[in-house]
């Protein structure tokens, strides 16, 4: 039995995202759709996105939610990725594609149970590999639990993982959270 790929250019992909009711990830020429998120995912998303836009207004750096794309090459620039990370901030002035971000400093992915393993292996690999992103960020829907992945300046990523009464020092965007700020209306301690 023989299987059959279809492929699609990154032109083509990001043509049809424009027009697509659904959105998909790209990696290396496939498509994938991605599923729709629960309340909690939705508020916990918000909760932080709405926190670093007030934070970051007037500042020049940009705070994106689930529709904008990041994009990055793989296999030493033979193909490409495009995730929708969950919120992502950009504080560089060269970062200007009007659907994709190339150049984010932080990524925040809130985990559900279908995706977590992909955010905890391939996609934190993947972005990991982003020159400009200082932290990576994962948020868990059912318990006070964020798991911060850090590079320092010597470029070595460590992970810290936060719990009910710990606060969030999100050092790349100079802010803190605190986990009733994250959970508010979703979790209580």
């Amino acid at each position: 039995m023989k299987l059959s790929t279809v492929f699609i250019s990154v032109s083509d992909y990001l043509e049809g995202e424009k027009v697509s009711p659904i959105r998909h990830e790209y990696l290396g020429g496939q498509i994938f759709a991605m599923s729709g998120g629960s309340e909690e995912h939705n508020r916990i998303a918000g909760n932080i996105y709405t926190r670093l836009l007030i934070h970051l207004r007037g500042s020049g750096c940009k705070t994106f939610m689930s529709d904008m794309k990041v994009n990055m090459p793989i296999a030493q620039n033979t193909a490409e990725l495009f995730y929708y990370p969950d919120v992502m901030v950009t504080c560089d002035r060269q970062d200007t594609e009007k659907y994709y971000k190339t150049r984010p400093c932080l990524i925040i992915e809130v985990l559900s149970p279908s995706t977590q393993s992909l955010d905890r292996r391939e996609k934190r690999l993947n972005y990991q590999t982003l020159p400009s992103l200082q932290e990576y960020i994962l948020v868990s829907q059912t318990e006070m639990r964020v798991e911060v992945y850090r590079r320092n300046a010597a470029g070595i990523w460590s992970l810290e993982i936060l719990e009910t009464d710990d606060i969030l020092a999100l050092n790349s965007v100079d802010l803190t959270l605190t986990m009733a700020e994250i959970y508010d209306e979703v979790l209580t301690g």
